[in-house]
């Protein structure tokens, strides 16, 4: 593309021709015999204008790298790290502790010496010991590494270091101004809620779990449970009242907080009737938005008022490193959710990618729209607490433009996001008009990325880079990840997370560029046990050992190596698929379709109707003899269904009616034909 034809572009996208030549000039002129990433960091800095439209941002930066060689240096990156970013970052601070020159170098450390880079990571956060160590960890056996030999501790302890003036949550309801609570306050109301907890006769080892959405009293209620020694049942508050009940049985919990009602979704959620739908025990209700008339409570269940304590003193109890603190629920390919403990120890993987791979520090302000449910809302207050830093906390719709105004007046520096989050703001443009010049970076993580979305992403806040970041609950955090020390291409990792290493095996278990991602434990984080599965079974039967018989760890990702050190995900390798960042198996939306009387059976799949990015929902089904139905009603019977009997999150993409489902000679469905049969038919010509 030559200078002229750039001019020409832009006058495409509403700039005027002396415009577009002037801008076209300024480009030309910038470090012309430099190389494209140190042009285009150039551009960015001196000649691209924020206000300019993000199409000619887009153009600018496809005529910069218009020669770049893809196929032996990857993709062009959007975002390079200043010179001194290295040794200015947290990265930077530990390798020079250890004397090691760069980051490849401090990986390899970190990766080699397992247990001696997660003491440095503990002495790094300042985790807080009850009763210290009594010798170094244990790691003879990585399925069952003993990282904390004689300790006690309670994790939440260490979230309350920084001085209690400091600001720990700023919220913010839709239409009202934003509060903010300091360190002492939730100090001060977690105390209260874990003596309410001792008053209403719950004890050390109680599962008690929280259905509501995120806002202070729900990380007060979270840090509370820990603090008693009790372990926090995070169920999420979109599920229906079917898998609502499931997962209160399966984490055995004696008691739900929750609130009146949600009115942040498009659909009110009566969370309170859909938990006694569920048949729940003892419930604890918090007033909800809005001015509806409060439930009728069952006898034993308290009103929050009646609840909490006026106690705000309480010491935390400590604990074995390796008891349960959280468990949380994800998706596995027989249908029923797997659940998954946290203990005191799964934690420190999360502050420690933070503090690692985000580069957080005390003052900055962490956005990310969750809640206790998925585990990002646990990451988050760990995260974020642990580091001294702010959790930033929208109670609206995170697709509206009261969002992006949020994040403006919050001051977020770090924003995270789901790629299905960024495709939206894209559409209705309601973020263009926000200030996000404070953003440091942001991260992506919960399902694929589209390249430009993130493109589109990092143009928001004046070209700041995306940490894609993939892991998993069963991980505490990331396996693979980006930094803020090395350059960003959208919708590519540049690195496996500090602590462990990763290897690509292709169907016949031998390393290849591209096939099913296997991790290399041990380290901190990695689960030890599911309560309703065997552990050994999904995470290590059958897998390839090392070269040396080294052990190797299944997490499901199809991951390709790309030329130049970049990783890029091509969603999962088994039944399992990520929807809008939430983890779900084909059984169970498949359990939840048969629910409609004109199915005889389906198969859903998961699809990316634009090449990549976030996937889509597609249900294959097979009607009963003699049934006819159009499809646009049997669409809304499948979605009424999927809403009522799962979560009312999921949306349908497509319907296809077949006649039979392919299956293999042990007749197991074979999705992966499905979603190659509709992709091909996505390819053709209409």
């Amino acid at each position: 593309m030559s200078d002229g034809s750039l001019a020409a572009q832009i006058t495409q996208h509403g700039l005027s021709e002396a415009q577009a030549e002037r801008l076209a000039r300024a480009v030309a002129d910038t470090l012309p015999d430099a190389a494209a990433p140190q042009r285009w960091r150039e551009i960015v800095d001196r000649v691209l204008e924020r206000t300019l439209p993000f199409a000619v941002h887009r153009a600018v930066f496809r005529h910069v790298y218009q020669d770049w060689p893809t196929a032996t240096r990857g993709p062009a990156p959007a975002w390079i790290p200043a010179d001194d970013a290295f040794a200015n970052s947290n990265l930077g601070h530990l390798a020079r502790s250890r004397g090691l020159p760069d980051y490849p170098a401090l990986h390899a450390w970190s990766s080699a010496h397992r247990a001696e880079f997660w003491e440095a990571m503990v002495q790094r956060l300042g985790i807080v010991f009850a009763q210290p160590p009594t010798g170094p960890a244990n790691l003879a056996d990585p399925r069952y590494p003993d990282w904390f030999p004689g300790a006690r501790l309670n994790l939440a302890t260490s979230c309350f270091r920084s001085p209690r003036p400091t600001t720990a949550i700023i919220y913010q309801a839709p239409g009202e101004p934003a509060t903010r609570t300091s360190y002492g306050a939730l100090d001060d109301l977690s105390n209260r809620v874990a003596n309410g907890l001792l008053q209403a006769g719950f004890t050390t080892g109680a599962a008690l779990a929280v259905a509501m959405p995120m806002g202070v009293e729900a990380v007060a209620i979270y840090l509370g449970i820990v603090k008693m020694g009790g372990c926090v049942i995070s169920v999420s508050d979109t599920f229906s009242a079917a898998e609502t009940g499931a997962r209160l049985r399966l984490g055995g919990a004696l008691a739900v907080f929750t609130q009146e009602h949600w009115t942040t979704s498009p659909l009110e959620e009566k969370l309170v009737s859909k938990l006694k739908a569920a048949q729940a025990p003892r419930l604890v209700v918090l007033p909800g938005a809005g001015r509806q008339a409060p439930s009728a409570l069952r006898p034993g269940d308290l009103a929050w008022a009646d609840f909490l304590s006026d106690n705000p003193h309480f010491e935390a109890v400590p604990m074995l490193p390796e008891a349960m603190s959280n468990v949380l629920f994800s998706s596995g390919t027989t249908g029923d959710p797997k659940a998954i403990p946290w203990t005191h120890t799964t934690p420190i993987r999360a502050a420690a990618d933070a503090w690692l791979h985000h580069d957080l520090h005390p003052g900055d302000v962490v956005a990310w729209p969750t809640s206790l449910g998925w585990m990002m809302g646990p990451w988050l207050i760990y995260a974020t607490l642990i580091n001294g830093a702010t959790m930033a906390i929208y109670g609206g719709n995170p697709a509206s433009r009261g969002m992006g105004h949020f994040v403006e007046s919050a001051g977020v520096t770090l924003l995270g996001v789901v790629p299905t989050l960024v495709r939206s703001w894209r559409l209705t443009h309601c973020i263009e008009a926000c200030d996000w010049s404070r953003i440091r970076a942001f991260s992506s993580t919960g399902e694929c990325s589209n390249a430009d979305d993130m493109l589109y992403l990092m143009y928001l806040a004046g070209w700041k880079p995306v940490i894609e970041y993939c892991g998993g609950t069963e991980i505490g955090g990331g396996y693979i990840t980006g930094t803020l020390v090395q350059p960003a291409a959208p919708a590519t990792f540049t690195t496996p997370s500090m602590g462990l290493d990763v290897v690509i095996l292709d169907e016949a278990g031998k390393p290849a560029s591209n096939g099913e991602l296997f991790i290399l434990p041990p380290a901190i984080g990695l689960s030890r046990a599911l309560l309703n599965h065997d552990h050994d079974e999904v995470y290590h039967r059958d897998t390839p050992p090392g070269p040396h018989g080294e052990l190797r760890r299944r997490h499901g990702d199809q991951m390709e190596a790309l030329p130049g050190g970049w990783y890029c995900s091509h969603g999962r390798a088994d039944d399992t698929m990520n929807l809008k960042g939430i983890k779900v198996s084909s059984a169970e939306l498949e359990r939840a379709f048969a629910q409609v009387d004109d199915i005889r059976e389906s198969a859903a799949i998961a699809v990316c109707p634009h090449g990549d990015g976030p996937s889509e929902l597609v249900a294959y089904v097979v009607l009963r003899p003699g049934v006819e139905v159009a499809l646009p009603k049997l669409k809304n019977a499948l979605q009424t269904a999927l809403r009522e009997n799962l979560s009312s999150v999921f949306k349908i993409h497509a319907v296809r009616v077949v006649e039979g489902l392919p299956r293999t000679a042990s007749n197991k469905v074979m999705r992966r034909s499905l979603r190659a049969r509709y992709q091909t038919e996505q390819e053709q010509p209409p």
